[in-house]
């Protein structure tokens, strides 16, 4: 059967069929204004897209078109010495409503510059379809030392995922560290970066409050520079460093915010050091009740607290659940350092199982009824303190390895932030804060006493002195 080609309308018996494309005849004119309506479209979008920097170039043109230098003059004159009246005027306002806003423009186009060579080289870009697909930023925020950058995560990406490329993605956009914390919106993640570092210099002694407020202690400064304050109510507090990390530095911080409540009676401090008081010894005329060396002694203390506990449970049950300290019936706050010597390194079993037992109900059932505990220990291991999960809020200084990080602050917390294995010796008193149910840890620097400071605050605030070894009451001897 003969091939008919289409195109020509011939018979072709012996050839193969021939197809060819009809090629559509564009004129000149048409295609360079389909180009120009493409251009203009793209300088539309762009201009509207970068209004922050397309707007103000405008009017500076305009302004200069239409009264030459002199018109600029005045306009950033004018600016300047509106600037540097707010600055002056009021400081405050001036950076979150002038600087802070400017610097965030700034600094969301050098991060959108890195962007995607950042998450992609972090292993958060996720391929798809043939597709990469890359967690988009949204939105940058600038505070003192910080940048806040609000990012949609991928679908199937957790803000943990953020966390464990954290330390890739500081190197990358050349700050010190950056933190993954949840968004404020489901699917998001804030990545805090840290640019400097406000903790390097030393915290000085805080003013003591007269009196004081168990929901906010005064204990140190944050990373950005604001007070941290603790909360005590409905806590117990445990304390966790290497030799020279600064643990002491946390306990005498801890007693000065109570010292108001110590001197009118509010508060009652009973001290355990079983280093036969080298550390809390020299604030000895503000401790009710006091024991060294003696464990017999240390082990009784606890089962009178543990007493106590259980008395104020009983008399409050069903009349209130938290217990309002009082003249009458004061806050009771164990300070004891180096918990392991009661826990762990005791040879005389005995005495060991009543500290444990002791121990426990202070720690479970004190929490509610005023008997609380600040305790300080260096190896945080399972043996070495079984009621490690007895302690709502835990505080890491310096520690020795990485694995210990997570250890007592909980699972994934160095991935969130909390460095503490590479705190500097030269920076004693600074950890990481943790609270029960926040997964977000927050590095702290805690005031440093000096022993002069310590004694000095023992004096005006004391309110017991020693005589004989005992205590009575009526200020320092």
């Amino acid at each position: 059967m003969p091939l008919v080609n289409v195109i020509r309308g011939e018979q072709v018996p012996t050839s193969s069929l021939n197809v060819r494309t009809p090629v559509l005849r564009v004129p000149l004119w048409a295609v360079i204004a389909w180009q120009l309506v493409k251009a203009l479209a793209w300088a539309v979008r762009a201009y509207v897209r970068f209004w922050y920097v397309t707007l103000p170039t405008t009017f500076l043109t305009w302004l200069y078109v239409r009264y030459g230098w002199q018109g600029l003059t005045i306009l950033f004159g004018s600016a300047a010495a509106i600037g540097t009246g707010w600055w002056f005027g009021h400081q405050t306002s001036c950076l979150r409503f002038g600087w802070w806003p400017i610097l965030a423009r700034w600094r969301r186009l050098v991060y959108r510059r890195r962007w995607q060579a950042a998450m992609v080289t972090a292993k958060l870009a996720v391929s798809y379809d043939r597709h990469t697909v890359i967690p988009a930023l949204k939105r940058v925020r600038c505070r003192a030392g910080s940048d806040l950058v609000l990012v949609r995560m991928v679908t199937g990406q957790i803000p943990d995922d953020f966390a464990r490329a954290s330390e890739r993605l500081a190197h990358t956009f050349g700050v010190r560290q950056v933190k993954a914390i949840p968004g404020p919106v489901f699917g998001t993640v804030v990545l805090v970066l840290l640019r400097g570092d406000t903790l390097c210099a030393t915290v000085a002694p805080l003013s003591i409050p007269a009196v004081p407020d168990f929901t906010a202690l005064p204990m140190g400064l944050c990373e950005d520079g604001t007070p941290y304050c603790l909360r005590l109510f409905g806590t117990q507090v445990l304390v966790v460093g290497a030799t020279g990390s600064g643990k002491g530095s946390v306990i005498w911080s801890f007693i000065r915010a109570l010292a108001g409540g110590v001197a009118s009676g509010l508060v009652e401090l009973w001290g355990i050091d079983p280093k036969g008081g080298m550390e809390l010894g020299m604030g000895r005329p503000m401790f009710t009740r006091f024991a060294t060396r003696d464990f017999a002694a240390m082990a009784a203390l606890l089962e009178e607290a543990a007493k106590v506990a259980q008395d104020r449970a009983e008399r409050l049950a069903s009349k209130t659940r938290q217990h309002e300290p009082s003249t009458a019936e004061p806050l009771i706050v164990l300070v004891i350092d180096e918990l392991a010597n009661l826990t762990h390194y005791l040879t005389d079993r005995q005495l060991k199982d009543r500290i444990k037992a002791a121990m426990g109900i202070v720690l479970s059932q004190g929490r509610a009824v005023g008997v609380h505990v600040i305790a300080a220990i260096q190896d945080p291991r399972k043996e070495v303190l079984p009621a490690r999960g007895l302690f709502p809020t835990r505080i890491a200084l310096r520690l020795s390895e990485p694995p210990e990080v997570d250890l007592v602050l909980g699972d994934g917390m160095r991935d969130r932030g909390a460095l503490c294995d590479r705190i500097p010796q030269s920076q004693p008193g600074v950890g990481y804060v943790a609270l029960e149910g926040d997964p977000t840890p927050m590095r702290v620097r805690f005031s440093y006493l000096t022993d002069q400071q310590i004694k000095e605050m023992a004096r005006t605030y004391g309110r017991f002195r020693v005589i004989e070894g005992e205590a009575t009451e009526g200020g320092a001897a």
